[in-house]
C-alpha cells in the first residue's frame, strides 16, 4: 500500500507565499483565497503524480508539550502566524476532507512527531511511505519503503520536487539517515530555535560524525578532536548537545488509530470552490474529479469568515 504523509504546515505556508503577491481574494467580502488555490493544486498534483493509496495531512496543534519541556524556547523565534493563513486554515481542513485526504492532529503534539510514529508503524508492514516536507529533519526516517518528497524552495521553483532516498539523503547532507539527528544536535537547527556548537558547521559535523560514528562517540573524543580550537567548547557542552539530540530525534510511540480512509465528495469540493469564487480552480477540478460533476451556483458569502471544528483523531 502507498501512503502520502504530508505536513500540513509546512506546505501551507508555502502555499501562502507562493500566492501573496497575487493577493487574491472573494469578491463579496475580501476572504483571502491565494493559500486555497496553491492548496488545491498541489494536493491534486501530488494526488495525481504520486497515485497514493492513501493521503494524509498532519497538521500541529497547540504547541509541542515535549520540547517545550526541554526548551522552552523551542520555536520562539517564529513571526506570528499571518491573518491570512489563520483566516483559511479552517477552511483548508475542510477541503482536504473533501478531497479524500485525512486530516490528523493531537494537541501538543507536533505534526512531525505524529508522522514519524506512521511512517514507522507503516514501514514496518512493508507499506510505502512518501514523506512531503521540506524539513530536513525527516531525514532520519528516510529509509527501505520511506523516501522524502521535498517541494521545490520558494526563492527557486524551477529546481523542481526533490525525491530523496537513503543515497540522497547522504548525498545531501554528508550522513546517513540514522546520523541526521546527530548532525543536527551539532550544528543546531535555526528554524527550530535550537542552537548547536558555536563555529560548527556542516563540514565539520560530517568529519566528526565520520571519524566517531555517533554523537556520543564525539563528545567522548572532545580531547583529540580537530581542530583543537573546540575541544573544551565540546566538553563543557556536552549536555546541552545530548538534549540537543533528544530535541530533534523524533518520537515514534504514539498512540492511535486509523480508522476509515474519507472517501472523497467531488459535489462537496465543488460546492466549496463556487462558494469561495476560486473559480479556475473549479474549472481545474472539473477536469480531473474523480467522478463528473456538474458545476453549481454561486452561494451568497457568509456574514463573516467560514469556521469549522477540526477534532482530534487520536
Amino acid at each position: 500500500m502507498r501512503w502520502l504523509l504530508i505536513d500540513g504546515f509546512n506546505l501551507v505556508f508555502r502555499s501562502h507565499f507562493a500566492m501573496e503577491r497575487s493577493n487574491l481574494r472573494r469578491p463579496t467580502d475580501q476572504f483571502p483565497t491565494g493559500a486555497l488555490h496553491a492548496w488545491m493544486k498541489t494536493l491534486l498534483d501530488l494526488r495525481e503524480s504520486e497515485k497514493p493509496d492513501r493521503g494524509v495531512v498532519f497538521f500541529d496543534l497547540g504547541g509541542s508539550a515535549r520540547h517545550l519541556a526541554v526548551l522552552p524556547e523551542y520555536k520562539a523565534q517564529r513571526e506570528d502566524t499571518p491573518e491570512d493563513i489563520v483566516l483559511q486554515l479552517p477552511e483548508i481542513k475542510k477541503l482536504t476532507a473533501l478531497l479524500g485526504f485525512q486530516v490528523v492532529e493531537q494537541r501538543g503534539v507536533e505534526a512531525d512527531d505524529l508522522i514519524a510514529t506512521a511512517v514507522q508503524r507503516l514501514g514496518q508492514v512493508g507499506h510505502e511511505c512518501i514523506i512531503v516536507s521540506a524539513d530536513k529533519d525527516f531525514g532520519q526516517c528516510v529509509g527501505g519503503p520511506v523516501i522524502q518528497l521535498a517541494p521545490p524552495p520558494t526563492a527557486n521553483p524551477a529546481m523542481g520536487w526533490r525525491r530523496l532516498d537513503a543515497q540522497g539523503v547522504t548525498e545531501k547532507f554528508g550522513v546517513p539517515p540514522a546520523l541526521i539527528p546527530a548532525y543536527l544536535a551539532l550544528v543546531g537547527d535555526t528554524s527550530d530555535n535550537i542552537p548547536g556548537l558555536k563555529g560548527v558547521g556542516p563540514k565539520t559535523a560530517v568529519k566528526w560524525l565520520t571519524e566517531y560514528g555517533s554523537l556520543e562517540g564525539v563528545l567522548t573524543a572532545a580531547d583529540t578532536l580537530q581542530p583543537e580550537r573546540f575541544r573544551e567548547q565540546v566538553k563543557a557542552e556536552a549536555d546541552r548537545i545530548r538534549t540537543n539530540l533528544q530535541l530533534v530525534t523524533f518520537r515514534t510511540d504514539y498512540e492511535f488509530t486509523w480508522g476509515e480512509a474519507p472517501q472523497e465528495q467531488p459535489a462537496a469540493v465543488a460546492e466549496f470552490l463556487t462558494t469561495m469564487a476560486m473559480h479556475s480552480t473549479l474549472r481545474r477540478y472539473l477536469g480531473k474529479a474523480a467522478s463528473p460533476v456538474e458545476e453549481v451556483a454561486p452561494a451568497p458569502p457568509p456574514q463573516k469568515p467560514p469556521t469549522t471544528e477540526q477534532g482530534e483523531l487520536f
